[in-house]
């Protein structure tokens, strides 16, 4: 929580959430998943999950579904997600936690789709459930009793860009593509979930895991300030535009630059899965 708000708007730790995991005003979104196991995270959650919190899938809440000319996790469509966000409790009032099983690989997800639909009152647990876990919180296996509140969708459209945005800014020396992806993939090497491999002309690689330390938290917002400023390279943050193979690690850039207080990055949601559905759009490989 800063200084200049009231609310948790990035990352918030084990013990803040302790103290507030059951506060009327507090929801707690589990996003855990397995992209080759998609049923998987759902498992984990009837298992034991983090008291109160309320199971958000990826493919079918955080994610609307794959057209012909889609990525792998095309956005959801706002209005079903503000209905889904209000049967889980949330409204213009609530502070939402949101956590998975690694290092936020999809809880980012789900932190910049409330964002997108105009809610900042959104943070994503530092460190995930490891963290949890090593605070010595407990689990639950109980399904939380919800009521249901009224959520009204405010949508930032520009937060995302399109396909056509992205290709008229190619040659345009005023827009950072960065690519989440590992550097293998980025470079058109050991793809394994898209029929295409390399990259975007022109962008660059930051792979998301460079946000974090050993343990799977965040690191301290001077250090990755120091980072993406060198990735940005003399360019504002609303230069940024984030993405990665179907939009979701992209969003962990995204959190990395709120957390170091580098505001205005956008995210292309469809990413390199959505890129490469049009064969005319040109590709790359080989590192940046």
């Amino acid at each position: 929580m800063s200084a200049t708000t009231s609310y948790h708007h990035s990352i918030i730790e084990a013990a803040t959430l302790a103290a507030h995991v059951s506060a009327p005003d507090w929801v707690t979104l589990d996003c855990r998943f397995e992209l080759g196991k998609p049923a998987a995270g759902e498992a984990a959650y009837a298992s034991g999950h983090i008291p109160d919190a309320r199971y958000a899938h990826l493919d079918r809440d955080l994610a609307g579904p794959v057209g012909p000319i889609t990525g792998r996790h095309p956005l959801p469509e706002p209005q079903a997600l503000a209905r889904r966000l209000a049967e889980w409790g949330v409204d213009r009032r609530t502070q939402v936690v949101v956590y998975d099983q690694g290092n936020s690989f999809f809880a980012a997800r789900a932190w910049w789709l409330l964002r997108w639909l105009g809610h900042p009152r959104v943070a994503v647990l530092n460190g995930g459930l490891a963290a949890w876990l090593a605070a010595g919180q407990a689990l639950e296996t109980a399904l939380p009793k919800v009521t249901p509140r009224t959520f009204v969708a405010h949508n930032l459209a520009a937060m995302a860009v399109s396909a056509a945005e992205v290709l008229q800014w190619l040659h345009s020396d005023t827009v950072r593509l960065v690519d989440a992806r590992g550097a293998d993939r980025f470079a058109g090497e050991n793809e394994t979930i898209d029929p295409v491999g390399g990259h975007v002309p022109g962008a660059l690689n930051h792979h998301y895991a460079r946000n974090y330390n050993a343990d799977g938290c965040l690191k301290d917002a001077a250090t990755l300030r120091t980072e993406w400023l060198e990735t940005l390279h003399g360019r504002p943050p609303t230069a940024l535009i984030a993405m990665c193979g179907s939009g979701v690690s992209a969003c962990v850039n995204l959190l990395a630059l709120e957390h170091a207080g580098l505001q205005g990055a956008r995210l292309y949601p469809g990413s390199w899965s959505e890129w490469i559905r049009d064969p005319a759009r040109p590709v790359t490989r080989g590192p940046d």
